[in-house]
């Protein structure tokens, strides 16, 4: 058996039985050792993912949580981990404080990175699905989703959008996460959605620096299922980002020195090296 399957049957299995008693969603096949002894080890990892995107914030097991954040810290240092150092390569000639990245935003080693969070800040809760807040929450391990659980019950009402909260980044390689609820644009972002972008911005910034973090990485706010056009989103976010830097650097007490701009797909990458000043890719 492959290794990866040996370390993931037994945390499935307890996630399976644990699901049993306490509801929820469940896969449409009946789960015995037989059926994950079958299973290949993406099979397995797909499973894995989508129990704990679907799970209740409460406290597991300490040997299972022992195990799946040595899985977890495995898997990440296997895709390997992108430095802040390496975004370097493409930072702007205009503005060295602000870089690009393409790549996966879990998979960089920062001082925090930006969630796109919704209003519950609990993650995205569909099984599987490959957004930003459920790729977070797993390379983070369930441990993300009960503080985040910790600091909604203490504030006893959902995040306004255009606010952040931080956390610790737990298994991620970034030190920290800053979960943002960026406005609900559905294609047509209204003045008020515009200001609301750009409050989210400037809302991770200020705890940044009041964190005395120097490097910070955010993800394309609101352009997902929110539904903010990207082109005019990126203008936001570069506009606010290097309007704030421009008006703290003159502070003692500042320590934002390195803002990446992390893009997964093409079109975005071309918005952004266009804002930025950054030359196209050679193809």
């Amino acid at each position: 058996m492959n290794h990866l399957s040996e370390r993931l049957i037994p945390l499935v299995r307890y996630l399976a039985d644990e699901r049993a008693h306490t509801g929820g969603w469940m896969p449409d096949i009946h789960i015995n050792d037989a059926t994950l002894a079958a299973m290949t080890p993406q099979d397995l990892w797909t499973l894995f993912r989508a129990f704990v995107n679907t799970r209740e914030p409460i406290e597991p097991d300490s040997a299972w949580l022992a195990d799946q954040d040595a899985l977890l810290h495995d898997i990440i240092a296997d895709r390997g981990i992108t430095s802040i150092d390496d975004t370097a390569v493409i930072a702007s000639a205009a503005d060295p404080r602000v870089r690009l990245w393409r790549g996966d935003i879990t998979a960089i080693r920062a001082d925090t990175i930006v969630n796109a969070a919704n209003s519950e800040m609990l993650g995205c809760w569909a099984p599987g699905h490959l957004c930003i807040d459920n790729a977070i929450h797993t390379y983070a391990g369930v441990e993300l989703r009960l503080e985040c659980a910790r600091i909604m019950r203490e504030q006893g009402t959902p995040e306004p959008t255009g606010r952040a909260k931080i956390t610790p980044g737990y298994n991620l390689p970034a030190a920290h996460v800053i979960h943002t609820v960026g406005p609900i644009a559905a294609g047509h972002p209204s003045d008020q959605d515009r200001e609301l972008l750009a409050s989210s911005y400037r809302s991770c910034l200020d705890i940044a620096a009041v964190r005395g973090l120097h490097s910070i990485v955010f993800c394309c706010i609101s352009t997902g299922v929110f539904g903010f056009p990207q082109q005019e989103a990126a203008e936001i976010a570069v506009s606010t980002v290097r309007t704030w830097l421009d008006r703290h650097d003159a502070e003692a007490n500042q320590t934002v020195s390195t803002v990446v701009f992390d893009v997964f797909g093409q079109e975005d990458d071309r918005i952004y090296r266009h804002l930025l000043g950054i030359p196209e890719r050679a193809s």
